[in-house]
């Protein structure tokens, strides 16, 4: 739980009458979002409620919240509490207590920083349902040797360890790609990203098919090599590299 400071800005727009078509299409995002929510593997209702609080861009409370999205009180708590631990959305103080006596009372607004709360779904979703795969996968095919020490003339069984293995390979792959992005920082992933959309799709594909064509040794060094350059070597030699590419291709 992170306790924040609410910017005078967000207090306005939470002040401020909502517009009742506007709120009419932050209503209908917030379904389509809940709806999204299953392919993300996040509950529709913890979905809605992020996407409802990403739109009004200001803290409410839960009340505020469940009248607007028309959910008990039950399923409103749950769904924010839920939200919180995903780290899509933080708890506030609520901004409208000034001179209140008793306990401050709670608000919850939506991480502001998209790349930020990207990374942490990410991060949730690996540790919910990417590394149990792969301990699944890791004991399903510890059963399959056991059995065929016991039984090592069966071929069926034989094919079933073969290909639990090489699917265990690309299931770990994976789940180590999902973990590299929840580990950036956010400002790393947004650049990254960045750049590559600037890229056209046709420069991607050549570089990926030239690299297939190269010896994986050469490449790993290649890479190897680059990650320890400090930033000002590094443009020193990106600088060099273009140059030689460039004179290469003529």
């Amino acid at each position: 739980m992170t306790d924040l400071a609410v910017a005078p800005d967000a207090d306005a727009r939470r002040d401020r009458p909502a517009s009742p078509i506007a709120e009419e299409i932050r209503l209908r995002l917030a379904d389509a979002w809940g709806d999204m929510g299953a392919a993300w593997g996040v509950a529709p209702a913890i979905a809605r409620v992020h996407a409802y609080l990403l739109a009004r861009q200001a803290p409410l409370t839960e009340r505020e919240v469940r009248e607007a999205l028309g959910l008990s009180h039950r399923a409103a708590s749950l769904a924010l509490a839920e939200a919180e631990q995903w780290g899509l959305v933080e708890k506030v103080a609520e901004p409208r207590r000034v001179g209140r006596r008793g306990p401050a009372g709670a608000a919850y607004q939506a991480v502001g920083d998209h790349w930020r709360w990207f990374g942490r779904v990410v991060a949730e979703r690996k540790v919910r349902e990417g590394d149990p795969i792969v301990d699944v996968l890791e004991r399903t095919l510890a059963d399959a040797g056991a059995a065929l020490a016991t039984g090592p003339g069966d071929p069926d069984l034989l094919r079933l360890r073969e290909w639990l293995a090489t699917f265990l390979v690309f299931v770990r792959l994976f789940d180590r790609a999902v973990g590299l992005v929840s580990r950036l920082e956010p400002i790393e992933l947004e650049r990254a990203l960045r750049l590559l959309g600037e890229v056209p799709d046709d420069t991607i594909l050549r570089l990926i098919a030239l690299l297939g064509g190269l010896p994986d040794r050469d490449v790993l060094e290649l890479v190897e090599a680059l990650s320890r350059l400090s930033p000002t070597s590094a443009r020193r030699a990106t600088t060099l590299m273009s140059g030689v590419v460039r004179t290469l291709v003529r």
